[in-house]
């Protein structure tokens, strides 16, 4: 995908694809049409897409971590979360602040799982609620799971979210303050939450956000980052921020100029952007410790 106007035009109908919920075939035929074949269009989904089989940046069974899916009720229906904590002498001697970590419109994903052990690696108790889990959980076939998060009951998704966080406030090792970091459709949830209460800092990459209205409810320092091309983003993400700074509210928000949405996703070859994923991600873990930790 050498040709740049090419390149941005095919992220752009995959975007459609995946926000505006068209269908597979639709999207297929317009990527051939552009592309000029549907050998080329696959070619050009599949370096779009995110991968299944991409490699994770920390391994599973990495030995610096305690992490692993576990099952349970929350607000009364079932649930599921992956836990990572970083274990060692330090690690157990220290009060370490909890992050809820939210996934994408595909559900609680290997992705999303490793960069809940890259959260607590950075020093922090990580939860990756998986949302879908009163519908039966994320399932492997993303445009499966892509109609589930569609249908989910969003108050009770708040509801789940906020029992991982109470809970994660109770935790042994935790310094008792919890933050929340989304991606996507996480990132969207990341703002709800902040409007609905009960954490103490969230950070959301590339969110729709929610009406500029609802900036006087937020009582928590946010960070929002937004990609630089994501124009659908953009049309909520900027009457927010200003609507926030307004209202005086604490905020941050970076926008990398030149990236598309899910420039932080590693497993999505043409999007993935890694010195925008590198430097947001400090400026994450920087401004979580300094709003969680003991």
């Amino acid at each position: 995908m050498t040709d740049p106007s090419l390149r941005d035009r095919a992220v752009q109908l995959y975007d459609a694809f995946t926000h505006d919920h068209r269908d597979r075939r639709t999207l297929l035929r317009q990527m051939t049409a552009l592309a000029g074949s549907v050998v080329a269009a696959e070619a050009l989904i599949a370096g779009i897409a995110a991968s299944p089989a991409a490699a994770a940046i920390v391994d599973p069974a990495d030995k610096r971590l305690d992490a692993g899916m576990r099952s349970g009720t929350a607000a009364g229906q079932p649930s599921r979360a992956y836990y990572a904590a970083p274990k060692g002498k330090e690690a157990a001697a220290a009060r370490l602040g909890a992050v809820l970590v939210i996934h994408e419109n595909r559900g609680l994903t290997p992705h999303i799982q490793d960069v809940a052990r890259r959260i607590a690696l950075a020093g922090f108790l990580a939860i990756a609620p998986d949302l879908l889990a009163p519908q039966g959980g994320t399932p492997t076939d993303e445009d499966k799971a892509r109609e589930l998060i569609n249908a989910v009951n969003y108050d009770l998704a708040l509801a789940q979210a906020r029992a991982f966080a109470d809970e994660a406030r109770g935790m042994s090792r935790a310094s008792g303050k919890v933050g929340v970091v989304g991606f996507c459709w996480g990132g969207a949830f990341v703002n709800r939450m902040a409007v609905a209460g009960g954490i103490d800092a969230g950070v959301s990459y590339y969110g729709p956000a929610p009406a500029p209205s609802e900036a006087a409810k937020i009582g928590v320092p946010l960070m929002l980052h937004y990609a630089g091309t994501d124009t659908r983003v953009a049309q909520t993400g900027e009457p927010w921020v200003a609507a926030l700074k307004a209202a005086g509210k604490p905020v941050e928000a970076f926008t990398y100029s030149g990236v598309d949405h899910a420039f932080n996703n590693d497993t999505s070859a043409a999007r993935y952007n890694k010195p925008a994923a590198d430097l947001a991600w400090e400026r994450t873990t920087t401004f979580l410790h300094g709003h969680l930790d003991a």
